[in-house]
């Protein structure tokens, strides 16, 4: 990135508070909150989103729960994949400190109960660094589930196998280093295919499970996603990164394991492209699940 782009970059994400590379936090309005408001939206940005893109969808959760708390997470693609999963959770303490300053305070219980936290997770990229937060919080604390009432996919989760996905997982880092590459888009996603070749026959040597597969599995695993938090999936059927079927198959697990789950359908739109083609339907989808959220606290008390 040149020095202009990245001053570009930082005007717009004025109001945040740099915690790492990676992880920013902008504090909600002043004022009362709305008791049936989420507290905190943690927003885990697609791989090599770059800020033009995701205070889009700052902007669109500040209109709709303007008292929150915004903690931001960018996902660099190459990065995410080789760093170890000890590595990745360690970048992702920022978040949780955010969130739970006191996450090895005997309070904490306390703590959860004031806090309404939902997650939106963008892409595979996203979930990964999502996955590593929940295990970087099971570690600190012990075995902890990371408490939220909300997870949304976005585009995400697909399949984790690595012949039938090479192609698509070359091109979404091609989409995101392209701009800045001298040379035609083909080449570098043979350069990213290579690379991932790479890296997936060395991971295979030394039988390491890739962090895509982990990531994926994490986040229906009860000993580390919380069961009592609602999920939504949104998707499309012309996504060309992630296999719409893929998205189904987690969701009816997650379903069959405990999960509230609602899945949202988009027509016609690209990958992480469902909020700028159908931005009605995206925000009401996101309201309406968190409604349901308020609706079940209010139920079980």
């Amino acid at each position: 990135m040149t020095s202009k782009q990245l001053v570009v970059a930082e005007s717009l994400l004025t109001g945040f508070q740099k915690l790492s590379s990676q992880v920013y936090v902008r504090q909600g309005d002043p004022g009362s909150p709305d008791s049936s408001h989420p507290t905190t939206i943690i927003i885990y940005g697609w791989g090599d989103a770059r800020p033009k893109h995701v205070v889009k969808y700052v902007d669109g959760y500040h209109r709709l729960y303007p008292h929150a708390c915004i903690v931001l997470i960018f996902s660099p693609i190459l990065k995410t994949l080789y760093q170890t999963l000890e590595s990745r959770s360690r970048t992702m303490i920022p978040v949780i400190q955010a969130v739970y300053p006191d996450v090895l305070d005997t309070k904490i219980e306390k703590s959860r109960e004031l806090k309404r936290v939902l997650l939106h997770v963008m892409s595979n990229t996203g979930g990964m660094n999502c996955a590593a937060t929940m295990n970087a919080y099971h570690k600190l604390t012990g075995g902890h589930v990371f408490p939220h009432d909300m997870l949304v996919c976005d585009s995400t989760p697909g399949s984790t196998a690595f012949l039938p996905n090479v192609g698509p997982w070359s091109r979404a880092m091609t989409l995101g280093a392209s701009s800045w590459l001298p040379w035609p888009f083909f080449v570098t996603q043979a350069l990213a295919a290579i690379f991932l070749g790479c890296l997936h026959g060395f991971g295979w040597l030394i039988g390491a499970t890739s962090a895509a597969e982990w990531s994926t599995n994490a986040v229906n695993d009860p000993k580390m996603s919380d069961t009592s938090a609602k999920r939504l999936y949104l998707y499309s059927k012309e996504d060309d990164i992630i296999h719409w079927a893929d998205i189904e198959k987690h969701a009816a697990d997650a379903r069959q394991k405990g999960w509230s789950v609602s899945a949202e359908l988009f027509e016609g739109t690209p990958h992480v492209g469902h909020m700028r083609a159908h931005p009605e339907q995206y925000w009401n989808a996101i309201a309406k699940a968190w409604e349901e959220v308020v609706s079940n606290k209010i139920r079980s008390k």
